[in-house]
């Protein structure tokens, strides 16, 4: 198994005998649902996390398929060693109904004609995915759930789970999400629609089996896509760069590099999504709203569940002050509530990016974080007795700011700075032993995160080095890594 991966898995099935009722009053009459479970379900079946997707996920959230290259969509946050440690807990994700990866949808054949549901698929909800969630829970012979953790349209199953279902789970971490959808989220899924139904070849819903509604579905994504990104973002990585060309065309080609990133993201969805399932789950977000009587204070009463709620600095699809919405609404309700904002100018799609602060962040509020956890474990280190230009060449080199100093039995006796070497410099020092740090303040890869931060804070300094029993050294943390991340909850 690869190191820190959830290994080899394989999508399961699992087929309802009985209809489903929903929201809107009326029934599936056959459900399937597809599902993917990491991690071993323990004796009390007490370990069990429920994760839950985003509008274009599905049930492979971690690990690899067979003859797969490429991992499960939030594996960078599941597997062993990882915030959702599938060593100590049993992961289970299901693709949503309406979805189009094995779960009843639209392209489901309607038991009633043998043909595609298409358009006569029943309208669903949030609270409709999250009943078909339960339905799969309950099969599985779980009685509740340890958390249920979700970012975007998977952090709105989160709080429709804690809202409908108080009892069942233990804890709810809800990534980059809302407790209401907004008229102007609302405004950018009736434009993605819009740009589908527009298409000939959408047909009422009724084109499997022939020409595809790609082009609106490509339209839609587009669209879709760059509510994802921020503007600081789309700067960084594209800026105004020209597309194969050296000055604009004065035409209606395709001149910056973003149309044409826009047109591949466009043009892959359309190659592993279904136009009719995007018509149907963007609905059910529209129809998203845990308010009662216009309060979402009134909306969370009798939740019972500890919360941990992110937001994204520079999410404008879902930007932070709804989650602070959800955040003041629990705390309302005497619910033990903790609030992060990740710092990071990825937009929205940073729930699915900014894999170290959610590791640390989810991970720290599931279970104890230690310092094992989040250490640099690729440690730069040079022998006592080596000369200030050797030294200053391999920090230069190697992009290095820390560089612990080690004796010749491979013990560790010093640190050394970029500071000391600009110092040393200035002072024609030729010898490190004469500038590097010898009283080195030091961590065990045991230590409670919370513990190597205050070391920092009280000895004013940016790096520990992490040794074991024997003082050798087998890990760096650093300021920088952690700075963002302790003190950012308000417990």
């Amino acid at each position: 198994m690869i190191k820190g991966s959830a290994g080899i898995v394989t999508t399961q099935i699992y087929h309802h005998p009985s209809p489903l009722r929903l929201e809107s009053g009326e029934t599936l009459s056959s459900l399937t649902l597809a599902y993917e479970t990491y991690g071993k379900l323990n004796r009390e079946k007490s370990n069990a996390i429920l994760v839950c997707h985003a509008l274009s996920g599905d049930a492979h959230v971690a690990g690899f398929h067979e003859g797969d290259s490429r991992p499960g969509w939030w594996d960078a946050v599941i597997g062993p060693g990882k915030a959702l440690d599938t060593d100590r807990y049993f992961v289970i994700c299901s693709n949503v109904i309406g979805g189009c990866k094995g779960s009843t949808g639209p392209a489901s054949t309607n038991p009633a004609t043998g043909r595609p549901y298409g358009a006569k698929f029943p309208v669903i909800t949030i609270r409709d995915m999250v009943n078909a969630q339960k339905i799969l829970v309950e099969y599985l012979k779980i009685s509740q759930l340890y958390a249920v953790v979700g970012g975007s349209m998977g952090g709105m199953q989160v709080l429709q789970w804690a809202v409908d279902h108080p009892d069942y789970l233990k804890k709810a971490v809800v990534i980059a999400a809302t407790g209401y959808s907004t008229p102007q989220q609302i405004a950018f899924n009736e434009v993605g629609r819009k740009a589908i139904i527009s298409d000939p070849h959408w047909n009422n819903g009724d084109y499997y089996g022939k020409a595809l509604p790609s082009h609106g579905l490509a339209l839609a994504r587009m669209v879709g896509h760059i509510t994802y990104l921020s503007n600081e973002s789309m700067h960084e990585k594209f800026g105004r760069a020209l597309q194969g060309k050296d000055r604009i065309g004065f035409d209606f080609s395709t001149d910056f590099k973003i149309e044409s990133y826009l047109h591949h993201q466009g043009d892959t969805f359309t190659k592993r999504f279904d136009a009719n399932s995007y018509l149907y789950i963007t609905k059910a977000i529209d129809y998203f709203d845990l308010t009662r009587n216009g309060s979402l204070t009134t909306g969370f009463a009798g939740v019972k569940a500890a919360f941990l709620v992110i937001s994204v600095s520079s999410d404008w699809l879902y930007p932070p002050y709804q989650s602070q919405e959800i955040v003041s609404a629990l705390t309302a309700n005497e619910a033990e509530v903790h609030y992060c904002e990740i710092r990071s100018n990825y937009g929205h799609d940073a729930f699915l990016l900014e894999s170290g602060q959610l590791n640390y962040i989810v991970g720290r509020f599931l279970s104890h974080t230690i310092v094992r956890d989040v250490m640099i474990t690729d440690v730069q280190t040079i022998e006592e007795g080596t000369t200030i230009a050797v030294t200053a060449r391999r920090m230069v080199s190697q992009n290095l700011n820390h560089l612990p100093v080690l004796s010749g039995g491979g013990q560790l006796v010093g640190i050394v700075t970029s500071w000391d070497i600009a110092k040393a410099v200035a002072s024609n020092f030729l010898w490190l032993d004469e500038i590097m740090s010898r009283n080195v303040v030091t961590t065990t890869p045991d230590e409670p995160i919370e513990d190597a931060a205050r070391k920092m804070e009280e000895h004013a300094i940016s790096a520990l080095p992490v040794i074991d029993a024997d003082q050798h050294v087998i890990g760096l943390i650093t300021a920088d890594a952690i700075s963002v991340l302790v003190g950012r909850g308000n417990p």
